[in-house]
């Protein structure tokens, strides 16, 4: 067969380390036996990767595959998809957890494409694995269309409680604080007001950007200085990191207690992401954490049903919540690694393990906690829109004593049931890249939470 290449990638993440991979992944390619066709570079935009697609459109491939070297948006894979009749597969690559930076999160892009390619309709294969390993069998599978993503749905379920009722009720009439736009390519944070209002009960109100950074800058030194207080009470080094941006962060924490008293919100969806560092100056994965540990849910990258989601899991718990992307898998350790930027509750930090301040890892300002979080049993949530249509998504782990995976927050989870069988379940249901996570078993309540609120349920 002719396989065209797509290898996307993003230049926040490691680029040198992105092109070992690439590379190693090119070498493995040729040694198929198949026509290898296209760029044989990282694309780092949309015009150079739509340059690309029209290449491939020349050359008459037969296939169209992308290789999913680092992070990126959805929005060139539904492009690809939509500009292609040809079988299309997906190849990301796994990095190893050394407990530094995130150098390439490519399964997280892997998992934004099958949200957006199942909204879509399109069908595709996939592989995760590292070109390193003896993956010749995986790869001769991939591009025989063996691996395809398939879809599993929820079905209806019944059974109702006293627990699942009360979560119901104490959500009609919270309200939801939407700050910016979800970014481009995050399909997975698309949402209508009108939909979470009939779901949940739950009112969502659409704020600027500016509405926070204004409110921001003219928060009153005092009650900065005592948001660096409350700081310095979970987390180490904040004399570390530089001052100004920390002072801008810490502003970030008051201005958002502001707009919610205000307003009376209950959680906030922002989008954090790179207007708080190019525009403002400073990180909300801090602040998020804060307002996480009083129980004030807050969803990166303006995602709405994350929000809706950490309020149903938080009033199940009646305990923090945590707004998590799921960055690896590894079958042959059966184990996860659950990771967000530094925004990890301080209740959830593993007590052998130190809390410090540090900075974003492709943006390098602070404020972000860092911590591995702690071992116990742990419940995850999603109210997904996989397909096209509601449904509530539930899975269940321990999470481990274990060295931290990368920088930031993050812990290592081993599912109830095997990593591998978890993996394929993701992909194939269409999952959105976040899940709220709670410590402790709470599935017999969210299951009477499904039955109340009318959502067919799938447990992976």
């Amino acid at each position: 067969m002719k396989i065209g290449l797509l290898p996307l990638g993003r230049p926040t993440f490691d680029v040198p380390f992105a092109e070992e991979k690439l590379a190693a992944m090119l070498a493995a390619l040729d040694a198929t036996g198949h026509e290898i066709v296209g760029p044989r570079e990282l694309l780092f935009d949309e015009a150079a990767t739509r340059a690309a697609m029209a290449g491939l459109a020349r050359a008459g491939i037969d296939q169209l595959l992308i290789l999913q070297v680092t992070f990126t948006d959805a929005s060139m894979a539904v492009a690809a998809a939509a500009g292609f009749d040809q079988p299309l597969s997906i190849w990301a690559v796994p990095e190893p957890r050394l407990g530094g930076r995130l150098r390439l999160n490519a399964f997280c892009g892997l998992n934004l494409a099958s949200h957006a390619l199942g909204l879509n309709g399109r069908a595709f294969s996939w592989l995760y694995a590292d070109p390193g390993d003896d993956i010749a069998g995986d790869l001769k599978a991939l591009l025989a269309g063996e691996r395809p993503a398939g879809r599993l749905d929820a079905v209806p379920v019944a059974t109702r409680s006293p627990d699942g009722a009360r979560v119901a009720e104490a959500l009609r009439g919270q309200k939801i604080a939407r700050i910016g736009e979800h970014p481009v390519g995050f399909d997975t944070c698309a949402y209508t007001p009108e939909a979470v209002q009939a779901l949940a009960g739950v009112s969502v109100d659409a704020l600027a950007l500016d509405d926070l950074f204004d409110t921001a800058r003219t928060v009153p030194a005092e009650a900065a200085a005592e948001v660096r207080r409350a700081a310095e009470a979970d987390v180490t080094g904040l004399d570390a990191v530089n001052q100004e941006e920390l002072d801008r962060s810490l502003r970030l924490k008051a201005a958002l207690e502001t707009i919610r008293e205000s307003g009376s919100y209950n959680a906030f969806a922002i989008r954090c992401w790179p207007e708080t560092f190019t525009q403002y100056g400073g990180a909300v994965c801090g602040p998020t954490a804060m307002l996480g540990e009083g129980q004030v849910p807050c969803a990166c990258e303006a995602d709405v049903y994350g929000a809706l989601t950490q309020l149903v899991l938080l009033e199940a718990a009646q305990a923090p919540v945590f707004l998590t992307d799921l960055v690896d898998m590894d079958a042959a350790d059966n184990t996860g690694v659950v990771w967000h930027c530094g925004q990890a509750p301080i209740s959830m930090r593993d007590d052998t393990a130190e809390a410090t301040a540090t900075v974003h890892t492709n943006r390098k300002q602070p404020l972000l906690y860092q911590f591995p979080l702690k071992p116990g049993p742990v419940t995850f949530l999603r109210i997904s829109q996989a397909f096209g249509a509601p449904k509530m998504i539930l899975s269940f782990g321990e999470m481990l004593r274990r060295p931290m995976a990368f920088t930031g927050t993050s812990g290592v989870v081993r599912f109830e049931r095997p990593a591998g069988a978890v993996l394929a379940d993701i992909i194939a249901c269409g999952l959105e890249h976040h899940m709220a996570l709670a410590y402790g078993d709470h599935r017999a309540t969210l299951r009477a939470v499904a039955a109340e609120l009318g959502l067919p349920l799938l447990e992976i």
